[in-house]
């Protein structure tokens, strides 16, 4: 098994993390968004669930030599049962430079295309690279959460069709340290670890994300003022284009000529 050498796997990762480039050619993409959060603390005695299900939309726009990158989200937020309307949206600035410039974010939820793991898009150079990628590259890229490294590793998850896309999948997994306040409750100091997992399917044509099934997991010993409890938090996130609401198939290999 040919192995991506250290240096090309971290550039890679950072890529897939990070690169939102190329000309814009799907503005205007609808997906539907779903997901479920849980909390438990200590042996079950506070626990809460949460249920989210909507749609959102990317476009893309050009101001001179800057793209942007935009995901505007509607959807429903079911808490314990009470069930609310919420929206959210996350801007984008991608420079000439490449760096990116985070102009809006007002999606607590992690709902957003343009909030995941994945990146909403691919440049050129590193769809070409997942498609040549035999393996598993390593990397390290900062949690989402504390900044912390995270070590990981991606390989690809195969080529098919997902509705009229024919798409390229990639699978990731990662874990690392979790020492900091918890997301959305900022009174809970947690020391534990957090692991990432998730598969993505990007149109070889457009090099847009068409699917995304992602899983984010922290565990650990929560600190407050009545001592330390263990904590289990679980974040799932699933996106699929408007227009493949269905699985992936995967692609027929051709035969081997006699």
């Amino acid at each position: 098994m040919n192995r991506v050498q250290p240096v090309a796997a971290t550039l890679l990762a950072l890529a897939l993390v990070n690169a939102l480039g190329g000309t814009a050619r799907a503005a205007g993409q609808r997906y539907q968004v779903s997901g479920h959060d849980s909390f438990v603390i200590g042996d079950g005695d506070i626990q809460s669930e949460t249920e989210y299900r909507g749609t959102q939309v990317l476009t893309v726009s050009h101001r001179g030599k800057i793209t942007r990158y935009v995901a505007t989200a509607a959807y429903e937020r079911s808490d314990q049962g009470a069930a609310t309307k919420a929206s959210a949206d996350f801007v984008i600035d991608l420079l000439p430079s490449g760096d990116q410039i985070a102009s809006a974010d007002h999606d607590p939820d992690y709902l957003t295309i343009l909030n995941q793991p994945f990146s909403a898009r691919l440049d050129p150079k590193t769809l070409r690279d997942l498609r040549g990628l035999k393996g598993r590259a390593p990397f390290d890229f900062p949690s989402p959460f504390t900044g912390s490294a995270i070590h990981g590793h991606l390989d690809r998850a195969g080529s098919g069709f997902m509705g009229p896309h024919h798409v390229l999948g990639v699978r990731f997994e990662a874990a690392g340290p979790m020492n900091g306040r918890l997301p959305d409750r900022p009174g809970l100091s947690l020391v534990g670890g957090i692991a990432m997992s998730g598969t993505a399917y990007y149109d070889l044509d457009t090099a847009l994300l068409v699917s995304l099934d992602a899983t984010v997991t922290i565990t650990g010993k929560v600190s407050n003022r009545n001592g330390n409890d263990p904590v289990t938090i679980v974040y799932r996130r699933t996106i699929r284009a408007d227009d493949s609401p269905r699985g992936f198939t995967q692609e027929a290999r051709s035969s081997p000529k006699p």
